[in-house]
C-alpha cells in the first residue's frame, strides 16, 4: 500500500487512480469531499455517533472493537456490492478525515485483496488546508474581466456562450446552485459553503492564469454562499465590460430564465413578498397582481425598473470604470453568440 501526499490541487488533474473513495461517513462526505470522489462509508452516520459515544463516555478500547466489526461488515458489503466488478488492474485512492483508522483498515483489506491501494496522506484535512490556502491566504494570479450589467443582461448565458467560443470562464452561479438574487433559486439545495469552495478552487485550478478569465460580476454572496476573500478582492479590482440593452429585450429575457418561477405562482407571491421592506404596500400588491394575471413581462420590467435597477446604479457607481459597454439591441441567443465570439478574438 502506496500513501500519496498531496501538494497542491493541481495533484488532483493529475493523479494516476481509477477512482477515488472517500471512507467517511455520508454526513461527512455530503458536507464536502475531493472532487469526483465517491462514498463508500466505512461507518454510516449513526455508526459513527454510536462509536464516538463509546469513545469518550466509555472506552477507547471498546470503541476500537466494536467499530472494527462494523468497519469490517460495511467494507463486506463494498467488495461484494459496488467493488464486485473490480478486476485487479483497479487502481484507488482511499483517504477519510485525516488518513487513520478508517481508511487504514480499508485500504488494508483492499490491499489483501491484490489491488495497488493508494492512501491520501492527512486525509481529508490535507485537502481543505490546501482549498483554504488557495482561496483565503494566497492573492489570486488570474487575470480577471468581469462581465458586468444590469438584471436580464443575459450575462449567465453570455458567459456560456464565451465558453463555447474558446474563452475562459468561472460560472460563479454555476458553482453556487443560484442565479444570484432573490429569484434565483435553481429549485435545487446549494452546496455546503465547503463544497462551493472545493469546486470553486477544483475551477481555478483547470483555467490558465497566463490567459483572460471572463467572470459575471457579483455581490460577494451568491444566495447564501459568499465568495472566498481572495477571489472576491480580485473581482473589485478587474477591469469591467458593461452590457446594456433596452428594457423590453431585458424583460422578455427574464421571462425565459426564470420560466420555472411562472409555474409555481404561490412560490413567486411568497418571493415578492420579501420586498415588503423597499417597496409601499400599492407597489406590492400591483406585482402579485399581474403573476396571478400572468402578465409576465410586465411584472418583469416592473422588478427592473423600480427595484434592481437602482440598486445595480448604486453599487456600480462604487465600482471600477467599465473597460468597455456593450450596447445589444436585442438578447437573442444570435447576438449573445456573436458578442461572444468578438469578445473572445479581443481578450484570447
Amino acid at each position: 500500500m502506496k500513501r500519496f501526499t498531496l501538494t497542491s490541487l493541481a495533484d488532483l488533474q493529475s493523479l494516476a487512480v481509477d477512482t477515488v473513495i472517500d471512507v467517511r461517513a455520508p454526513a461527512e462526505y455530503a458536507q464536502d469531499h475531493l472532487p469526483g470522489a465517491i462514498n463508500l462509508p466505512v461507518l454510516n452516520d449513526a455508526e459513527r455517533a454510536q462509536v464516538g459515544t463509546i469513545y469518550t463516555q466509555d472506552s477507547p478500547f471498546k470503541a476500537r472493537k466494536i467499530g472494527g466489526a462494523l468497519v469490517a461488515a460495511n467494507t463486506a458489503r463494498h467488495l461484494q456490492g459496488p467493488l464486485a466488478d473490480k478486476d485487479g488492474s483497479w487502481q484507488p485512492l482511499v483517504y477519510c478525515w485525516r488518513g487513520g483508522q478508517r481508511s487504514g483498515a480499508f485500504s488494508t483489506i483492499l490491499d489483501q485483496v491484490g489491488w495497488r491501494v493508494q492512501l491520501l496522506h492527512g486525509g481529508y484535512r490535507s485537502y481543505r488546508r490546501l482549498v483554504v490556502e488557495t482561496l483565503y491566504d494566497t492573492p489570486t494570479s488570474h487575470r480577471l474581466i468581469m462581465i458586468d450589467g444590469g438584471t436580464g443582461t443575459a450575462k449567465t448565458a453570455l458567459l456560456h456562450h464565451l465558453s463555447a467560443a474558446g474563452a475562459q470562464v468561472l460560472d460563479l452561479e454555476g458553482l453556487a446552485g443560484h442565479r444570484g438574487s432573490l429569484f434565483g433559486g435553481i429549485r435545487k439545495q446549494q452546496p455546503s459553503q465547503k463544497m462551493f469552495e472545493s469546486h470553486l478552487a477544483a475551477a481555478l485550478a483547470a483555467v490558465s492564469p497566463a490567459r483572460v478569465t471572463f467572470v459575471e460580476a457579483e455581490s460577494s454572496k451568491i444566495g447564501e454562499r459568499m465568495i472566498p476573500p481572495s477571489l472576491w478582492a480580485q473581482m473589485l479590482q478587474a477591469p469591467r465590460i458593461h452590457i446594456s440593452a433596452p428594457l423590453a429585450a431585458r424583460s422578455r429575457f427574464l421571462c425565459s430564465a426564470y420560466a420555472d418561477l411562472t409555474r409555481d405562482n404561490a412560490h413567486l407571491a411568497s418571493l415578492i413578498d420579501h420586498l415588503r421592506p423597499y417597496h409601499a404596500a400599492a407597489v406590492i400588491a400591483q406585482w402579485q397582481q399581474m403573476a396571478r394575471d400572468g402578465l409576465w413581462q410586465d411584472l418583469a420590467a416592473g422588478l427592473i425598473g423600480a427595484h434592481y435597477d437602482p440598486r445595480y446604479a448604486k453599487s456600480a457607481a462604487q465600482s471600477p470604470r467599465a473597460l468597455q459597454t456593450l450596447h445589444l439591441p436585442d438578447l437573442d441567443e444570435t447576438t449573445l453568440a456573436a458578442t461572444a465570439r468578438e469578445l473572445a478574438a479581443r481578450f484570447t
